[in-house]
């Protein structure tokens, strides 16, 4: 089951997303600016969730060859997006953000990892 994915370009595309994501974070449009101080995150922080997002992309990269390696990182990725949920439950940001951007990537991440590993 941990084993390197099943179809690894499902798991090279979530990596691609999220170094994406990474990018796009480094100076974010308003959507994702919109999203993080919905949440109140402190603009001194967003930062780390550019070095998360791209290590997470690394991980699951890097685990298209060394077994195990992928599905950790697709489990953490599915857990910081959990995490995210909360975040903008606790903070009653439940606006378009949250339902396109947080639950969307939460979303293609657990799919992933059931396809790619359960199926």
């Amino acid at each position: 089951m941990t084993d390197t994915p099943h179809y690894w370009w499902l798991t090279a595309l979530l990596a691609l997303v999220l170094f994406g994501d990474a990018v796009m974070s480094l100076r974010p449009p308003g959507f994702i600016r919109r999203c993080l101080d919905g949440v109140r995150l402190p603009r001194d922080w967003w930062w780390i969730l550019v070095v998360i997002k791209l290590l997470a992309a690394a991980g699951l990269a890097v685990g298209l060859k060394y077994p195990g390696v992928a599905f950790t990182t697709n489990v953490a990725v599915i857990g910081y997006f959990i995490c995210a949920a909360y975040a903008h439950f606790r903070a009653r940001f439940l606006k378009q953000e949250f339902w396109l951007n947080c639950l969307g990537m939460l979303a293609f991440s657990v799919a992933v990892l059931i396809v790619c590993y359960m199926v």
